[in-house]
């Protein structure tokens, strides 16, 4: 499976947000220039976290975006789901039916074994993410990341 660029992005935003002090905002401006990253489309996927639930956002001079939720309720595959969607990356097309191989449907009735391998796959993947909180990612920092972070995108 291939992310896009932009679930970086969010996922690194999403884990700083978790690391401020409770009711601190940070805002695109401040992201893009923290990760380097261009502000315009990182605004795009920030409103993406926003319509999902994830984030709030705050419009004035001291506007930004929040955790709507304690970063223990929010799972890093909430944050991908938020930029990617959910669906399957594997389609399977049938082509066991096609071409001159093709077996005759009757001998195709259940799903074949490369598609269930494949589901099966990806059903892993998600609950590995979605058993990872943003909580537990920051847990994992260095002891001084969370004061750094702060430290980068306070508003002075």
């Amino acid at each position: 499976m291939k992310l896009p660029e932009s679930a970086e992005w969010v996922l690194h935003c999403a884990a700083s947000l978790a690391q401020l002090d409770g009711g601190a905002t940070a805002s695109t401006a401040q992201f893009a220039e923290h990760f380097g990253v261009p502000a315009p489309y990182l605004a795009k996927q920030l409103a993406h976290l926003v319509r999902a639930g994830l984030l709030t956002a705050t419009t004035g001079p001291r506007g930004g975006f929040r955790l709507a939720r304690p970063a223990s309720q929010i799972t890093v595959l909430d944050v991908i789901e938020a930029v990617d969607g959910g669906a399957d990356p594997y389609q399977c097309r049938e082509i066991r039916q096609q071409g001159r191989g093709a077996l005759p449907a009757e001998d195709c009735t259940e799903p074949c074994v490369l598609a269930t391998t494949m589901r099966a796959a990806h059903e892993t993947w998600r609950a590995s993410l979605a058993a990872v909180s943003l909580a537990d990612v920051i847990g994992t920092l260095p002891a001084d990341a969370p004061a750094r972070t702060r430290r980068l995108l306070s508003r002075t």
